[in-house]
């Protein structure tokens, strides 16, 4: 059987028809699926208007009775409030009524208060007129007497003055006197008084310990062993340490110890903590000496800016320069007469804190100036110049207040003291410097304050002699009897006291007597 061959047209177009009816199928098919996807989406989205309808009908009946409820609450709060405030409105009322009837009656008697000043004008007024009339009367009874003074006295009306003049003033001069010398005595009586319980309270609150401090220092040893090594071979290592730290090194017979003797503290610290470096480490030779003093150079510089901290926390005195801290510090090693300077700062701060809260003034300005009063003591052996003005000039590079510097400048008198605190700071360096044991005097100063007393005295008009006795505390004049009469010596002593004030410095007080003596003499034959 012969194959048939269709024809190539033929098949393409059976091909072409059958693509198209494939392609018509899934046009038909996915029109049919669109459909039905559309049917569903419309049902879904149907339920969820009907759920949505119906929450939202929920939402509004809640949110109708939440505002219902909110509406009523706020009622009875309004209610509440305007009961209250309808009380309060009463109660005004009521007090205001009072005050309007309180008024009436201060009204009603002011006015007859100004009635009855009306009438006592018009009485006044009539007795001035009487009083005139009684002026005239007199001016013409004087003219009269004072004629008639003349006439019997011989004198004139101007030397009837002189001459009561002089009556009244030498009169005046004994009353003054006696004025001034009760006057003194009970302000003296009072400010005692007072200024010995202030003080007292404030050496009690402040009480410190004093110890004299010296020019040498001790160094234990563990053995005597040790002193031939500090020695050295033909003394090498005592002279390395010597001329490193310019203090001398005793090493006699004291057992197992070494004394350092100079008169810088600060140098004879740096020889006391490199030499117990040097024991303690047992190898003594200059190289290990210069290293050692070295660290204890810088040992001590950390110390001294410890001490400066303590010093500022310990009195409350805040916001100082770094630089015035370390300065501070130093003072731990500075005495003046014996007494170290750091703790006298200290006590002075804390005195002037304890004496201004008693008087009312400025604590923290008088502790500051109490703790500064002394710094130019840091350095006076290294610039020239007075510790004052030392100190005055470094507080004024560093911005200090200006009232403190004032303090720092007038606690010796060299200025006048601008404020309360300065003349606190001058009494609490003063407590400071005059308790007991806290300085020792040298033989030279004390000596010239007795003369300084003496001459002071000596310099008055009609002084026969004076004595400064009791180491100074008491001066005792003797007066020429008819040179001063016992007004005069009252006057006298009030002047030589403030001579003294103004011209010495001095702890404590001193004491004028005057001493004027009558004498007669006759002998019986």
């Amino acid at each position: 059987m012969n194959d048939v061959v269709m024809p190539l047209p033929l098949l393409i177009g059976i091909i072409i028809a059958a693509v198209l009816i494939t392609a018509l199928i899934a046009f038909l098919i996915h029109k049919k699926i669109e459909k039905d996807n559309e049917k569903k989406g419309e049902s879904i989205l149907k339920n969820a208007n009907e759920k949505a309808e119906k929450i939202l009908d929920d939402a509004k009946k809640d949110a109708e009775s939440e505002r219902k409820e909110k509406i009523l609450a706020a009622k009875e709060e309004i209610q509440a409030e305007k009961t209250e405030l309808n009380k309060e409105i009463k109660e005004r009322r009521a007090e205001i009524q009072k005050q309007e009837k309180r008024l009436v009656q201060k009204e009603e008697t002011l006015d007859r208060k100004v009635d009855n000043l009306e009438r006592k004008e018009i009485q006044l007024q009539e007795k001035m007129a009487e009083l005139d009339n009684m002026k005239v009367e007199l001016e013409k009874f004087k003219e009269k007497q004072n004629e008639e003074l003349v006439r019997i006295s011989g004198l004139s009306i101007d030397e009837a003055k002189d001459y009561l003049i002089k009556n009244v003033r030498e009169t005046l001069s004994h009353e003054i006197a006696l004025e001034i010398k009760e006057a003194e005595g009970r302000a003296k009586e009072e400010s005692d008084k007072k200024a010995k319980n202030l003080i007292t309270f404030a050496i009690q609150k402040c009480a410190a310990d004093h110890t004299q401090e010296t020019t040498v220092s001790v160094v234990p040893l563990p053995s005597d062993d040790m002193k031939g090594r500090i020695i050295g071979r033909e003394g090498r290592n005592i002279k390395a340490l010597e001329t490193l730290t310019g203090i001398d090194l005793i090493i006699d017979d004291t057992p197992e110890a070494v004394i350092l003797s100079g008169f810088d503290p600060i140098r004879r610290e740096v020889a006391r903590i490199a030499l117990e470096k040097l024991v303690v480490d047992g190898r003594i030779h200059p190289a290990r000496i210069e290293e050692m003093v070295e660290k204890a150079k810088d040992e001590l510089e950390e110390i001294i800016k410890e001490e400066g901290e303590r010093a500022s926390m310990e009195t409350g005195v805040i916001g100082l320069h770094p630089d015035i801290i370390k300065l501070i510090g130093k003072l731990k090693y500075r005495t003046s007469y014996g007494q170290n300077v750091l703790n006298h700062s200290i006590e002075v701060s804390q005195l002037c804190g304890i004496i201004a809260e008693e008087l009312g003034l400025d604590t923290k300005l008088a502790k500051r100036a109490g703790l500064l009063h002394d710094i130019g003591k840091s350095i006076d052996h290294e610039i020239e110049g007075t510790h004052v003005e030392i100190g005055v000039d470094i507080l004024k590079r560093y911005k200090e207040n200006e009232l403190v510097i004032n303090a720092v400048h007038a606690h010796h008198g060299d200025v006048e003291p601008a404020s309360l605190e300065a003349v606190v700071v001058q009494a609490a360096d003063a407590i400071s410097a005059s308790r007991p044991g806290a300085r020792r005097e040298t033989l030279e100063t004390y000596i010239k304050r007795l003369e300084k007393l003496e001459e002071i005295a000596d310099s008055f008009d009609g002084v026969e002699k004076s004595y400064a006795i009791q180491a100074g505390r008491e001066v005792r004049i003797m007066v020429k009897p008819e040179n001063i009469n016992d007004d005069q010596m009252t006057v006298m002593a009030h002047d030589v006291a403030k001579r003294i004030e103004d011209e010495m410095e001095y702890p404590g007080q001193i004491k004028v007597t005057i001493v004027r003596e009558n004498r007669a003499v006759e002998y019986a034959k």
